[in-house]
């Protein structure tokens, strides 16, 4: 059984290690440190077809093993590759309504867990105060990079980056214009808003 130690990892760290286990293991043993944890391996089980045991060692120790179950879990862990196309849009430096730290904490985790997925998105598109992730310095940049490098199309609007004064600090991705960005936006398959 392959072993993961994800103590003191925050969400969505110990499913993605998970995640990426299974796809070389047919069982995995995770042991992770909160409850919220042991909730979320528990959803990712029941999406990828795997039996889920949890063993509570302590209030800080939890213990858990994912097991596949037969070829209908192979099946269910194979990535999806037709018709799942979408587009992000990001329009705030932060994700959410509510406290700003959080807000930003829970952008940039948004960002990188769009690097783990099985099925990565056609383009993200970013204006208004999203324009602030494709910059020098933006706590995302080498997340987004990488998404560039997979072949997703990053875009920035033109008119926000010289509203906040940030035209020459771009460091990832093209920039466009509000008559691409509405084009890319109605002919998107799906849309996905942080």
């Amino acid at each position: 059984m392959f072993k993961i130690n994800a103590l003191g990892k925050a969400c969505p760290l110990p499913v993605i290690e998970a995640h990426k286990a299974l796809k070389d293991h047919d069982a995995i043993e995770i042991t992770v440190d909160n409850e919220i944890a042991t909730q979320n391996l528990k959803n990712l089980s029941e999406e990828m077809g795997c039996t889920y045991d949890l063993t509570k060692e302590s209030d800080t120790h939890y213990t858990v093993r994912l097991v596949k179950e037969g070829a209908a879990a192979e099946e269910a862990a194979a990535p999806q590759t037709s018709g799942d196309d979408y587009t992000v849009v990001i329009n705030a430096p932060v994700m959410g309504i509510g406290d700003d730290k959080l807000g930003k904490n829970l952008l940039k985790t948004f960002v990188y867990t769009l690097t783990e997925q099985d099925v990565l998105p056609k383009r993200i598109i970013c204006y208004n105060g999203g324009v602030h992730l494709v910059v020098e310095g933006s706590e995302s940049l080498e997340d987004l990079k990488n998404l560039e490098k997979q072949g997703v199309e990053i875009y920035a609007c033109g008119a926000c980056l010289n509203y906040y004064g940030l035209t020459e600090k771009v460091a990832v991705g093209s920039i466009t214009n509000m008559f691409r960005i509405v084009e890319m936006m109605r002919t998107a398959n799906r849309i996905v808003k942080p």
